[in-house]
């Protein structure tokens, strides 16, 4: 991989990732998702909500974390909501096996979103919910961006 020209977070299919930082070039061959980052991070906002964060939450394993980003892996279970929580910072989600999530807000509204393996999803912070698997499977390397 050629030299960065700005810090990358480089997060493996196998469920685990690394820091690139600007100008460093790492040597890497798998399945991956390269995240370029931008030089003006963008502050977590203050939860208001009170309900707890999205990350860390109960299944969740912190892969890596430093100044930038965190760097989480999470499997939904069938039929099991995950606790209502609130999303304090912008995030990139990269699933990896093929399921349908249902997303569901504080005030009752929800909506079913279909997920392949290999799709990648970004989602700005501000959000509170609660997601359900509802069908198939579901895994995913989310990257909390700081």
């Amino acid at each position: 991989m050629a030299a960065q020209p700005q810090d990358a977070v480089i997060v493996f299919s196998s469920g685990s990732a690394v820091f690139v930082p600007k100008g460093a070039a790492a040597n890497i061959s798998s399945h991956l998702l390269v995240i370029d980052l931008k030089d003006h991070p963008v502050p977590p906002i203050e939860n208001k909500t009170g309900y707890p964060l999205g990350f860390p939450r109960p299944g969740s394993t912190k892969l890596f974390e430093n100044a930038r980003v965190i760097v989480w892996e999470y499997r939904w279970q069938p039929g099991i909501a995950t606790p209502m929580h609130f999303h304090d910072k912008d995030v990139v989600v990269w699933f990896l096996e093929d399921g349908d999530l249902s997303s569901t807000t504080p005030d009752g509204k929800s909506a079913v979103n279909q997920y392949t393996a290999g799709t990648v999803k970004f989602s700005a912070r501000g959000r509170t919910h609660t997601e359900t698997l509802v069908k198939g499977q579901q895994r995913a390397i989310i990257t909390e961006l700081k």
